[in-house]
């Protein structure tokens, strides 16, 4: 005896809808296997497709060549741009031109690092023996300008006219604009009178006037012909100033712009020159005369307290032979350099210049 259960229409139409779908699915995923499997035969099977360029081979025939039109460089000059206070304590020379000499670098393992020369963390106490050998400084007419305080004392005198007033002005900027940020300096300018060098001045006749950065007016008064001048008050005392790009380009004004005042004396700048503090270790003293009375004399008494406080003087005479003699003996006394400069701004040896026959009996009669 057997059971037979029956399905309702409803329960077979699910079942019959069951059927149909998992055979739809059963299809797709057979498909899908049939192409993946292809597509992994197709990767085995069928060889790497290699990529190869041909290389070309041409022929150029030969052309004339273009000619090279040069073209004529202008030069500007450029004038120098203020800049950041830190750039002023490091201008940056670089070079445009390949040594031959090749500089090895060597390799050394230090162990301990020495403090002596500067091969630690912080800067060590380098070589040098004074302040002179402190750092690069600048030039005046070719001559190397060292220390850390640097004095120019300029004759302006109405004699410097023409050629050597161009000569002096040019250079005397060009000096002081290469001077390194971390240095001081000062100008003193000087004819009959003498005066640090200012953007007001005033002369007339016998009278003359300076007015300082700080308001302060200062007199001089013709008493003894065109070099015999005096104070009139206090005398002016120099001080320094910082080598910053607003000083230098204010100093560089005062250069081109100052004018030329009557007479010639050597003393009174170079007694301002004494009287500043610091006192400086370089002075530059350049003139196209020569002192009132013995210029020899006059030298020698100025270099010998110069030696005595360590200032060296390098000394120019420009465009003028009769001061050769008087500016050798005070640049020797101080352990400086003398040029005699001709027309050109060229370096003359002093040794071809000789002093007159009557300057020379003279100076033996005064003895």
């Amino acid at each position: 005896m057997s059971l037979h259960a029956q399905i309702s229409p409803e329960a077979q139409a699910r079942l019959r809808v069951q059927q149909r779908n998992s055979t739809i699915t059963s299809i797709i995923i057979a498909l899908l296997s049939v192409v993946l499997l292809g597509i992994m035969l197709l990767w085995i099977l069928l060889p790497t497709v290699e990529t190869f360029t041909p290389e070309i081979v041409s022929y150029h025939s030969g052309a004339e060549e273009e000619k090279q039109v040069q073209k004529r460089q202008i030069t500007r000059a450029v004038e120098r741009k203020p800049s950041a206070p830190s750039s002023s304590m490091a201008r940056v020379i670089a070079s445009n031109t390949q040594s031959n000499v090749a500089v090895p670098v060597p390799d050394i393992n230090v162990a301990e690092p020495s403090t002596d020369f500067g091969d630690g963390d912080d800067f060590g106490d380098g070589w040098g023996e004074d302040d002179m050998s402190s750092g690069a400084g600048t030039t005046f007419f070719g001559q190397e300008v060292k220390g850390d305080h640097i004095l120019y004392v300029i004759d302006y005198s109405l004699s410097m006219k023409g050629q050597r007033e161009a000569l002096m002005r040019a250079e005397l900027a060009k000096s002081v604009m290469l001077l390194p940020g971390d240095k001081k300096y000062q100008m003193i300018f000087f004819a009959g009178p003498a005066w640090v060098a200012c953007e007001k001045i005033q002369g007339r006749g016998k009278s003359f006037s300076a007015t300082s950065r700080n308001g302060e007016e200062y007199k001089w008064e013709a008493t003894n012909g065109i070099h015999g001048w005096t104070t009139i008050g206090e005398r002016h005392k120099p001080t320094w100033l910082d080598a910053t790009d607003s000083n230098i380009f204010q100093s560089e004004a005062i250069i081109k712009k100052s004018k030329l005042i009557i007479g010639t004396d050597w003393d009174p700048p170079m007694a301002m020159a004494f009287d500043m503090d610091p006192l400086p270790n370089s002075i530059v003293f350049m003139t196209d005369g020569s002192a009132p009375g013995d210029p020899v004399e006059v030298a020698g008494g100025i270099a010998s307290r110069a030696k005595k406080e360590g200032i060296v003087i390098n000394t120019i005479a420009l465009m003028e032979p009769k001061a050769a003699e008087a500016m050798e003996t005070l640049a020797k006394g101080t352990g400086g350099v003398f040029s005699l400069i001709n027309e050109n701004g060229e370096k003359v040896d002093p040794g071809s210049i000789k002093p007159k026959k009557e300057d020379a009996k003279k100076r033996k009669k005064k003895k």
